[in-house]
């Protein structure tokens, strides 16, 4: 599903002499103490103009760093595209702050109560359709609150399926029949048959004794996540959009947000179909959480393991500054192993850039 664009930002007589060369910018912002994610994608050239991309906003306190980030760096900007990877708060909350501010041109978002109808008969038959759509809007008040003021403000809202076109982004997951049938297991959707029936796994005591003893473990050959990581990545993270573009100066971008391996399995399989060549530039998914990457996953995007000491791209990975033990030792080695260096944001903002990158840094 492709749309057809609005005009990118002209650049001023200013712009030009500042920032002739510059290419691109992808800048990870700091989301306050926990998880979360809020990321500022600039692309374009002086001559066709530059575009604005916003993917996830954070909690809702994340709204006034990405406000101020876009004021210092990108002012008189309206946002062409903003993305709701998916449904958790930590994602979207920010979001709606970002949209009372800017201009937003295209929201991306995916809406589960459009498909109660689909998935009614997954649930205990004491739900009309409207009552599933309802109980679900209510535990979505803030993409509810997303899509208000976008019809209000005149934003265009679209689903995000893989096919679709963002901008310079192609989205690679979920497709459509993926991201209903996942739909009864979302957290923040009624119990569901599938749920009750589903065995409960693994107790907290034993997750944490595996990981201790996985972690002694590694060496530079030795790699020790999971081939099937239990507990399992979550119905909502594994609904997440997968989003990859070829940028100026050679770079390829995979955003991951939280997606888990059958997540990143779907879009890897749709890159092989597109015949599109490896990114250099990753994001860590899942802030870097063992329960969301295989070592075939990691082979699948990022290559094999490397000798020691290659250099084949760069990671970022979004986590908050009270989460210390993020990312994951074992997750970290592993994008290490593969020729891919890390760096976490925590208290700071990072930028993966072309060109001569934003002043200051």
């Amino acid at each position: 599903m492709a749309v057809q664009v609005e005009s990118a930002h002209s650049p001023t007589s200013n712009q030009s002499s500042e920032r002739e060369a510059m290419a691109y910018e992808v800048d990870f912002l700091p989301v306050g103490d926990s998880f979360g994610d809020a990321i500022v994608i600039r692309y374009g050239d002086d001559t066709a103009g530059y575009y604005l991309h916003v993917v996830d906003g954070g909690r809702t306190d994340t709204a006034q760093t990405i406000i101020q980030h876009i004021d210092t760096y990108y002012p008189n900007y309206f946002i062409n595209h903003m993305v709701v990877s998916h449904a958790d708060n930590d994602h979207a909350c920010g979001l709606i702050g970002v949209l009372e501010r800017f201009d937003v041109k295209h929201l991306w978002m995916n809406r589960p109560w459009l498909y109660a109808r689909e998935v009614l008969q997954h649930f205990h038959g004491n739900f009309t359709l409207q009552g599933l759509i309802d109980d679900i809007k209510e535990r979505h008040s803030y993409l509810v609150e997303l899509e208000r003021l976008a019809l209000q403000k005149g934003t265009q809202i679209h689903e995000v399926f893989q096919g679709a076109q963002i901008g310079r982004f192609t989205v690679l997951a979920p497709s459509r029949q993926r991201y209903v049938e996942l739909i009864p297991d979302f957290e923040k959707t009624p119990t569901s048959y599938k749920e009750d029936a589903a065995p409960k796994q693994f107790g907290l005591l034993k997750a944490l004794m595996e990981a201790a003893k996985a972690w002694l473990d590694e060496k530079w050959d030795i790699e020790t996540l999971a081939d099937n990581p239990q507990p399992p990545t979550s119905a909502s993270n594994e609904s997440c959009v997968v989003q990859y573009a070829e940028l100026e100066s050679g770079s390829r971008v995979l955003l991951t947000a939280d997606v888990g391996p059958v997540g990143l399995t779907e879009a890897a399989d749709y890159a092989a179909v597109l015949r599109l060549q490896t990114p250099n530039f990753v994001q860590m998914p899942h802030h870097g959480s063992r329960h969301n990457v295989t070592p075939a996953v990691l082979d699948r995007w990022l290559g094999p393991r490397k000798p020691e000491g290659t250099h084949v791209g760069t990671s970022f990975c979004s986590i908050g500054a009270n989460k210390p033990d993020y990312p994951r030792g074992q997750v970290k080695n592993a994008f290490i192993r593969r020729g891919y260096k890390v760096y976490a944001t925590r208290t700071k903002w990072l930028s993966h850039y072309a060109g001569n990158g934003h002043s200051g840094m």
